[in-house]
């Protein structure tokens, strides 16, 4: 190419060429039938995102009140950060025994194995 010269580059596309925004699905399905603590039956999860460990537990079927008020109680006796998500509540780093500890003291049960 000399240097003379520019390219002409378009990139993106018009709305009016049939382009259209796709929606994923939810990974998991929200219940709308809300469970007392004792029947639920919870698992561990671990990701790294980042580089960093995230603890996943889950899947709380609690109205979103009850399911918050939880969630700053763990996070305030735990010393993490967290969050829920679809019914998953994320805290950061690994506390997965405290956490166990904690969640089977407030009445929840876990799956076998978890």
């Amino acid at each position: 190419m000399s240097r003379g010269k520019k390219l002409d580059i378009f990139i993106g596309a018009d709305i009016e060429d049939g382009w259209a925004e796709i929606e994923s699905p939810r990974k998991t399905v929200v219940a709308n039938e809300i469970l007392e603590p004792s029947k639920h039956s919870l698992l561990f999860k671990k990701e790294k995102r980042r580089g960093k460990v995230v603890t996943i537990v889950g899947e709380f079927q609690l109205q979103e009140s009850d399911s918050e008020a939880i969630l700053k109680m763990l996070k305030k006796k735990l010393g993490c950060g967290g969050t829920i998500k679809d019914g998953w509540m994320e805290f950061q780093g690994e506390p997965r025994d405290k956490l166990r500890a904690l969640l089977v003291q407030e009445g929840f049960k876990f799956r076998q194995g978890h």
